[in-house]
């Protein structure tokens, strides 16, 4: 695994032409592609369901994480893997049965992801971490592209590597918001193992090399923990 993995959202992209939104990812050398699907009550804009993710599917053999920004997101994990997403994430926010969830998108073939917003802390999904394959630090209050990383965010990092080695689990730490080449040396620090960006890929006039720029520091940069 390349360290670490790019997975740039298309909730920056021109949703009228995907398929060139596609091409540029593919080509940049990123990793993953990263759905915010968004419903208008969790946060507050409404984005696209499991349409755009069947269709993007259909067009890209990338990993596909769906990160569903939704209130009573069971209701929707057989829509999202049936649409062919690999990795479908949800906040424990805004499900009570959290740990049902998870099964649920097991069973149906998928792996499961849980998120949390800034103001949860780690204890919070503590208990569901030996369950899950991928834990995606949000590191902005979500709803929105193009905002300001919050730094205090990226200590949750630091303690979910330590609590990682001491379950000897091999669950993935993401984190999106705020994350471009202007913070890529701050969010090294911390280490992640995937680094979603939006606003700062598709906006750059060389995806390409801005995919190499975000994995510079991790060569250089030791682990703090």
């Amino acid at each position: 695994m390349r360290e670490p993995l790019i997975a740039p959202s298309v909730l920056s992209a021109d949703f009228a032409d995907i398929d060139s939104a596609l091409r540029l990812i593919e080509q940049s050398g990123a990793d993953w592609i990263h759905l915010d699907v968004m419903d208008g009550h969790f946060v507050p804009p409404i984005t696209f369901g499991a349409k755009m993710v069947q269709d993007i599917r259909k067009r890209t053999r990338l990993p596909l994480d769906a990160h569903l920004m939704v209130e009573a997101p069971e209701r929707q994990v057989e829509d999202f893997a049936e649409a062919g997403a690999d990795f479908i994430t949800f906040h424990p926010e805004a499900c009570v049965h959290a740990h049902r969830c998870i099964q649920m998108i097991r069973n149906r073939g998928c792996k499961p992801g849980i998120s949390i917003v800034p103001s949860t802390p780690v204890s919070v999904i503590e208990e569901l971490l030996p369950f899950v394959e991928l834990i995606l630090v949000m590191t902005v209050n979500p709803g929105y592209g193009g905002q300001d990383l919050l730094p205090f965010c990226l200590e949750k990092v630091k303690k979910l590597r330590r609590i990682r080695s001491e379950l000897k689990a091999d669950f993935l730490i993401s984190v999106d918001g705020g994350i471009g080449p202007s913070t890529a040396s701050q969010a090294a620090q911390a280490r992640p193992d995937v680094l979603v960006m939006g606003s700062a890929f598709f906006s750059s006039p060389d995806p390409a090399t801005l995919v190499e720029q975000m994995r510079a520091p991790y060569a250089t940069t030791g682990l703090v923990c």
